[in-house]
């Protein structure tokens, strides 16, 4: 029998309400599907105390600190000096995020911009990678991460749930960023995440659920967990013409080295 491979879920929100009920259920099934680590994302600093119950609860887990580019109404101005505490105060906050632009949902570009910046520089200034969330907001995001590397403002991090093209993908990778890619790399019709799923450089990818939310095919609709990474892993193997085997051990090393994840 062959054995399972060994995977990293990059971003899971299990904070959320709907894994209260079954919530070691769900830790026994990552378990069984190979998933060694997870990295919990944050979204508003309220969340932060019930994130760190969880790495209490689950000593695989590690965690981020940041504002969420739709959450920007939660920004207040000890928001920053909250989320830097935070960060130093346990060394299991292995990133700063999510944060970012979205302009899908929000056209709030200059509000984001302003809870955005500080967040970077806080990374900058903690030595941490950073979780970007970035949707249809390629072009002002690579704007304003190219503006900081003359003066080396320009944190090393991960493009989250990647869904732009090659093209945006390559402007990414060339700031030394990561792709991350979730559920909707199993999904039929998104032609260019399967595109960048292929060409993206071995070293510079990971895997993740960004569960609850985009549960892979075939359980599309449903609540995501951490263990469907495996389904996450298998469509990029299958995309990449490799084995399942190649796909977890570079996307887990990948992960490691970027968030020092155990």
């Amino acid at each position: 029998m062959s054995s399972i491979p060994t995977l990293i879920d990059s971003h899971c929100h299990i904070v959320f309400r709907n894994f209260d009920d079954d919530l070691d259920e769900v830790a026994s099934r990552w378990r069984e599907a190979g998933v060694k680590a997870l990295l919990h994302a944050c979204v508003e600093p309220s969340e932060i105390p019930a994130i760190r119950a969880l790495a209490d609860r689950f000593p695989e887990m590690r965690y981020s600190v940041g504002v969420h580019p739709l959450d920007t109404e939660h920004w207040r101005d000890d928001t920053i000096a909250v989320l830097r505490r935070a960060a130093l105060a346990d060394k299991r906050v292995v990133a700063i995020g999510e944060l970012g632009l979205d302009l899908f949902r929000d056209k709030n570009l200059e509000e984001q911009l302003q809870v955005l910046r500080p967040q970077l520089d806080l990374a900058v200034e903690l030595d941490l990678p950073v979780i970007i969330h970035c949707r249809d907001a390629a072009e002002p995001m690579l704007n304003e991460l190219r503006a900081r590397v003359p003066e080396g403002l320009c944190p090393r991090g991960v493009m989250h749930c990647w869904g732009g093209t090659p093209d945006e993908m390559d402007g990414f990778l060339e700031l030394g960023l990561y792709i991350s890619f979730s559920g909707t790399v199993t999904f039929p019709k998104a032609v260019p995440t399967h595109d960048c799923a292929r060409q993206v450089p071995e070293d510079r990818f990971l895997v993740e659920t960004d569960c609850p939310f985009l549960a892979p095919v075939p359980r599309r609709g449903k609540r995501n967990e951490p263990a469907f990474v495996a389904s996450v892993a298998n469509r990029v193997a299958e995309l990449r013409g490799v084995d399942l085997d190649t796909v977890a051990a570079s996307s887990t090393s990948n992960a490691r080295r970027l968030f020092g994840l155990p």
